[in-house]
């Protein structure tokens, strides 16, 4: 999966509310392929009273699916696809995330656009 925890990402599909929201990423659900975005897809719960605690209502988070949502670049602060790049370092190789919109709109190398 693409989207990491704390990344920020933009949202381009799903309720009309939510649409161009820019918010960060507060849990991944890699098995479903949904994300968990702060103040996007929230809902309404009526919670029954349990013993001593009252009835309520709860607004709450949903998860999106990850595809309707698209990581903001560090670099340019755009919507930016993400790429992937194998460096080697100290004899090992480690793989790393970059941004394609850092790298076409620089003309840097995808090791000089790497997303921490």
């Amino acid at each position: 999966m693409k989207i990491r925890k704390w990344d920020t990402v933009e949202i381009i599909a799903g309720k009309t509310q939510d649409k161009g929201v820019k918010a960060e990423v507060l849990k991944v659900f890699p098995a479903e392929s949904k994300i968990l975005v702060k103040g996007v897809n929230v809902v309404t719960r009526h919670m029954r009273k349990m013993g001593t605690q009252p009835g309520q209502i709860v607004k709450m988070e949903k998860p999106i699916d990850a595809s309707n949502a698209m990581l903001i670049c560090p670099i340019t602060q755009k919507k930016t696809r993400v790429g992937y790049v194998s460096i080697e370092e100290k004899g090992n190789t480690k793989k790393y995330r970059f941004s394609k919109v850092a790298a076409k709109e620089g003309k840097k190398a995808a090791k000089d656009c790497i997303i921490k």
